[in-house]
């Protein structure tokens, strides 16, 4: 009897000590870092603020997102190396860099893919991506979103720019990615990476003839100022991708991930639309400060950057048909 007393002593203790290292939603509190590049002008800065102050109210004071614009901490590479570390930290990046863990990223954000931001929502959600999304985890990356889209990407230079032969000799400047500099590299464009906090310097002081960019992106910094002509090369869609650790993620008690899951999915699909509605406002208003932007022969740039689906290791082979082949199937049904 003493025996079965003493066992059952020392299971009680065991429980009460398991109950109290784990954290209650009612006493739970973690504050999460959230770094990204972009200025406070523009509208990433801000759907990053309107998501975070959602989640403070909605979790009551339990999970304290800190936004950080501007590249103020860690981001690109070191940002998403900081996520699967187990920070606590959130990085807001292009898929691509999730890349360097799980390739097929690279493939799913590659040049001249997509004619619609609802192209690339929807592809979003396919069996083909959602299979990725959970081989990042796997590589300890809790993907929250992938459609915080800001526009497509276009040159931005002071020359006017038709074709890939154009481009020969000109300087752009690039984020420091692979898919950026073998894109641009293909393209024609003699590349030159660059942080974005040297690159208005850059082109100011002759190291960069110009730079690949979005409207928002160009009004939202004054791009404008200094570089004249935009030429729709159309070569990517700008989006970023939301990453939390899944160390850090499985921690979090379950109400609050519901919440926080929901936010930042929210706020993707808000952005979008805000993108949709604001951008020929946005193209009028760079008109009146004398851009100009023209088209270009898209065929040629297509053939130009064709290869980059081959050049990148460990893509799944075919992966580049199987985008074509969903992309068939959403053109239909948009």
């Amino acid at each position: 009897m003493k025996r079965r007393a003493v066992l059952g002593f020392i299971v009680m203790i065991c429980v009460l000590m398991g109950a109290a290292g784990m954290a209650s939603a009612s006493d739970y509190k973690l504050v999460l870092r959230l770094s990204h590049v972009f200025s406070p002008d523009e509208q990433l800065t801000k759907s990053m603020d309107w998501v975070a102050e959602r989640i403070l109210k909605r979790t009551n004071g339990a999970i304290e997102i800190q936004t950080f614009p501007q590249a103020q901490i860690a981001v690109y590479k070191d940002g998403l190396e900081q996520v699967v570390r187990g920070a606590d930290f959130i990085s807001v990046e292009d898929p691509s860099y999730v890349g360097d863990y799980v390739p097929d990223f690279i493939a799913l954000v590659g040049p001249m893919l997509y004619n619609s931001y609802d192209e690339y929502v929807e592809m979003i959600k396919t069996d083909l991506v959602q299979d990725m999304i959970k081989r990042a985890e796997e590589k300890g990356i809790k993907i929250l979103a992938l459609e915080y889209v800001f526009g497509f990407r276009n040159v931005i230079t002071n020359k006017l720019v038709e074709r890939p032969e154009d481009l020969k000799g000109v300087k752009i400047r690039t984020p420091g990615s692979q898919l950026f500099i073998q894109t641009l590299t293909a393209m024609g464009a003699t590349v030159t990476p660059l942080p974005w906090a040297e690159t208005l310097p850059g082109v100011q002081q002759g190291i960069v003839d110009g730079i690949e960019g979005s409207e928002f992106t160009n009004i939202g910094t004054k791009v404008y100022e200094l570089l004249k002509n935009v030429a729709r090369t159309q070569h990517f869609l700008g989006t970023c991708g939301v990453y939390i650790s899944t160390q850090v993620w499985d921690k979090i008690p379950e109400e609050y991930r519901e919440i926080i899951a929901d936010e930042f999915a929210k706020g993707a699909l808000e952005m979008v639309e805000i993108g949709k509605r604001d951008l020929g406002e946005v193209t009028e208003k760079l008109e009146s400060y004398g851009v100009k932007f023209n088209e270009v022969d898209k065929k040629a740039f297509v053939e130009a950057t064709k290869s980059i689906y081959d050049t990148f290791p460990g893509l799944t082979p075919g992966i580049y048909d199987r985008l074509q082949e969903e992309l068939a199937k959403i053109r239909e049904r948009l």
